[in-house]
């Protein structure tokens, strides 16, 4: 079975965000969203640490430490970047101005619950951020994550074991199997892998799914 790789899974959600969309990428795999965003589009990144305007990841060889994403990484500003307080750059998230937001997530719950900070675990450490203020502040909230743990267990599941980060907050789930739509009637395929009939993605997931429309 082919599995989507992380580019391309990330290709897959750039897919998706439309022209003139303020979006927040998350940290971890939802920042190779940036590397590709569709040329013909407008799509202003926000980073929760007090850049609007990021642009992709910069080539080898050329980082500037000063200009950082959430995740410490290193980033480039477009033209007409601008920089402002960590404080403004939350009242952004909190106040409903974003609309998107991708995040990875351990589980989505078939109502669209995430939990992407703790494992509950003793030992894990936990990681909130701001992904809390982005899940309830974001008009859309996109998951992109693997469909399964290292484990083979499904991390769409009918409801959270781990804490949750929002309640019913997620649209769309991206894996390296599927896109599925968090929906009232239920979580339904948008899209599968090739390589994957409905009947096999459906044993794999942890929930019933429903087909495409």
């Amino acid at each position: 079975m082919q599995k989507l790789d992380r580019n391309q899974m990330a290709a897959r959600v750039a897919r998706d965000i439309p022209d003139g969309a303020y979006v927040n990428l998350g940290i971890g795999l939802p920042t190779l969203v940036a590397n590709h965003l569709p040329a013909d589009r407008e799509i202003i990144l926000h980073t929760e640490n007090g850049l609007l305007g990021m642009g992709p990841a910069p080539e080898k060889g050329k980082e500037d430490w000063d200009l950082i994403n959430a995740g410490k990484q290193p980033v480039t500003a477009l033209p007409g970047a601008s920089f402002f307080h960590h404080a403004d750059s939350f009242a952004m998230m909190r106040g409903g101005h974003l609309d998107i937001c991708v995040l990875g997530a351990f589980q989505v719950s078939a109502t669209g619950d995430l939990a992407n900070w703790h494992t509950g675990a003793p030992d894990a450490i936990p990681a909130v951020g701001g992904a809390m203020d982005l899940a309830i502040g974001a008009r859309q909230v996109f998951v992109m994550m693997e469909h399964l743990t290292k484990q083979g267990v499904s991390k769409i599941v009918e409801a959270c074991t781990y804490p949750l980060t929002g309640v019913g907050c997620v649209s769309r789930v991206y894996t390296d199997l599927a896109v599925l739509d968090i929906t009232p009637e239920g979580v339904r395929v948008v899209e599968h892998i090739p390589d994957l009939s409905f009947d096999e993605l459906q044993k794999l997931t942890g929930i019933t799914l429903l087909p495409a429309a």
